[in-house]
């Protein structure tokens, strides 16, 4: 380290190698340094730069936070919807979810926040063709409010198929919990639909991510 007569300080000579600062804090330490081999400059946490890396600035001015909340999962079809009745769509495969936010068919807010929600939810109603529903809407149900994204009258296509989708910014305190919900009520008849999904793919989903 190197103090210039115009008072600044230059860390390092040029030489490629790592450099770093440590924060050495009671309970936590913190470090913020340039991984000199990929030209990222990193913050994260403990003292070893490159370990628990919290935010990564790359020299394109990408910035990547790849411990930030956010979450894909994916319902794999065959669920039974009750006519006209709320329910709760399952939550079969987690592409991805990092910091493990998503149990019990339920995304649960780490941190008091804005989070964005989005979601699909495909309904097959059954053999035949163009199906008349009366009303069918997706609700994000969280526990400050609500969000409702509503289709009024619908027809399925040519598979007997339809969908509702939706996305949305939602104020979420810490430990606050979101779950998504389908209802659809089918023109003069009481039997059940099922959830249109994918082993694999996301057909009815539901996704999110921490803003700020």
């Amino acid at each position: 380290m190197a103090l210039s007569k115009a008072g600044l300080v230059q860390i390092g000579t040029g030489v490629a190698a790592d450099r770093s600062i440590i924060f050495d804090g009671n309970a936590q330490d913190w470090h913020i340094g340039i991984d000199d081999s990929a030209d990222d400059l990193t913050i994260g946490l403990g003292s070893t730069l490159g370990t628990t890396s919290h935010i990564v600035i790359d020299e394109a001015g990408h910035v990547n936070k790849p411990l930030q909340t956010a979450f894909l999962a994916h319902n794999d079809g065959g669920d039974s919807i009750t006519n006209a009745t709320e329910t709760t769509i399952a939550l079969d495969t987690e592409i991805f979810d990092v910091n493990a936010d998503v149990a019990s068919d339920t995304f649960t807010a780490p941190v008091t926040g804005k989070y964005f929600l989005s979601a699909q939810v495909r309904l097959d109603a059954g053999s035949s063709a163009n199906t008349r529903f009366n009303r069918v809407y997706m609700e994000f149900q969280c526990s400050n409010r609500g969000a409702l994204f509503e289709n009024a009258q619908v027809y399925t296509d040519e598979d007997d198929r339809m969908g509702v989708s939706g996305a949305i910014v939602m104020d979420m305190d810490a430990n606050d919990t979101a779950v998504l919900r389908i209802f659809a009520s089918r023109n003069g008849a009481s039997g059940a639909c099922t959830t249109s999904g994918h082993s694999s793919e996301p057909v009815t989903f539901f996704s999110g991510f921490l803003l700020g």
